[in-house]
């Protein structure tokens, strides 16, 4: 049989090693709030262990009282990282009344009634019910799929609860033997083995979470324009290829507009390229103004943007690419000043069954269309339509105006 104190030391040095690396990923990744519960979580848990060997150095049974609350604290902390890793809001005063609860519970069968098993059952209870609650968030899928280190931390924690419900049987029913204060029996000793493996393979889940979240964003940087933090070239080419084959199997239609902001290149020239940038970065934010959730909007260049338009067609494109003109004549003065304006041109082209599977040919057909409107004398939108309507659309006053190819 084991030795409280050897199981402890064991337990003491798990967490403190557990809390180094949990101190390095905060250090490393200061935004990963959840890590700082999970170091923090593993740095109480070696202080409660080595409080609890006190016992051997003192009559008193206050080590043994503090440790057993402050392990189930421990605990409650792991979740309340869990919960913030979800984004999800942390309840102090349900970890108050667990440990509160589950230290009165130990207080009375330390002082009032001496009786090891309820102790053991009430500490199982004290651990339980913090890892029950954040099983359904560790198990639930996001975006379509299960995050592989959350599934492993829900499979551990789910052990760890059993572990708990053997334990408290085993002392229940005297099985394998009787425990004390300064020995375990074999199979007491073993559970608890067990349960200092489970929690370094509970933590090892917390880390798969964390790279994999961190890979996530890494891959998001990738798709994004750092300046005006709409998605780049790459995030378009890739959303522009997956409706296209969205498109092949539904024969639902879908709209491109291509953008280019006219004389960009003389802002830069005359203002500066702080002023430049300013103005890329009005004109996304009054271009999103303009669009519908799903729509994607990329920056592919220097003054150069495209539009996705999923379930949009042609004459629906026209008349987001118009929105769009007018939101830029109207607010162009919010840009970076009234003598700076704002203007583009943009070209308008619809999927169709000659374009296929080919993104780049309804590209060609967009930037075809931009073309012509820069001909025609910029700030305007022309559309890429092989078969010109009967009566072609009027001019509106001063308004941007629009072409058919």
């Amino acid at each position: 049989m084991l030795s409280v104190p050897t199981l402890w030391i064991v337990f003491m040095v798990n967490f403190l090693a557990l809390g180094l690396v949990w101190t390095y990923v905060v250090r490393s990744y200061p935004t990963l709030v959840a890590a700082r519960y999970w170091a923090s979580a593993a740095f109480f848990a070696a202080l409660f262990a080595g409080i609890s060997m006190l016992r051997g150095a003192t009559n008193s049974m206050v080590p043994l009282l503090v440790s057993g609350g402050g392990l189930v604290f421990a605990i409650s902390l792991c979740t309340m990282g869990i919960q913030r890793f979800y984004e999800r809001r942390v309840s102090w005063l349900l970890t108050s009344a667990t440990v509160g609860l589950c230290t009165a519970g130990l207080a009375f069968f330390l002082y009032v009634r001496d009786d090891m098993p309820m102790r053991i059952f009430i500490y199982s209870v004290g651990q339980a019910v913090p890892i029950g609650v954040t099983l359904d968030l560790l198990m639930s899928r996001k975006e379509g799929r299960i995050n592989s280190g959350a599934q492993l931390a829900g499979i551990v924690g789910g052990l760890m609860i059993s572990i708990g419900v053997i334990r408290s049987v085993c002392s229940f029913f005297n099985i394998g033997g009787g425990v004390s204060f300064v020995e375990f029996n074999a199979l007491q000793a073993a559970l608890l083995i067990v349960l200092v493996f489970l929690s370094m393979a509970w933590n090892f889940g917390f880390l798969l979470m964390a790279i994999d979240r961190l890979r996530n964003e890494v891959a998001d940087l990738a798709l994004m324009d750092d300046l005006t933090g709409v998605a780049n070239r790459r995030q378009l080419l890739r959303r522009l290829e997956e409706a296209c084959a969205i498109s092949q199997r539904s024969g639902e239609p879908f709209a491109l507009l291509v953008i280019d902001l006219d004389g960009f290149k003389q802002i830069n020239d005359t203002h500066g390229h702080a002023a430049g940038d300013a103005c890329l970065q009005h004109f996304t934010l009054m271009t999103h103004m303009q669009l519908r959730p799903g729509d994607l909007l990329a920056r592919t260049g220097g003054d150069e943007f495209c539009i996705v338009l999923p379930d949009t067609t042609l004459r629906e494109g026209a008349m987001i690419a118009r929105r769009v003109l007018v939101a830029c004549h109207e607010d162009a003065a919010g840009c970076v000043g009234a003598d700076i304006p704002v203007a583009a041109s943009i070209g308008v082209a619809q999927w169709t069954r000659d374009i296929g599977l080919h993104s780049e040919r309804l590209m060609a057909a967009a930037d075809h269309a931009l073309y012509a409107a820069k001909n025609e004398g910029k700030n305007r939108y022309a559309v890429y339509d092989p078969a010109p309507p009967i009566v072609p659309d009027l001019p509106l006053g001063q308004e941007p105006m629009r072409q058919t190819m």
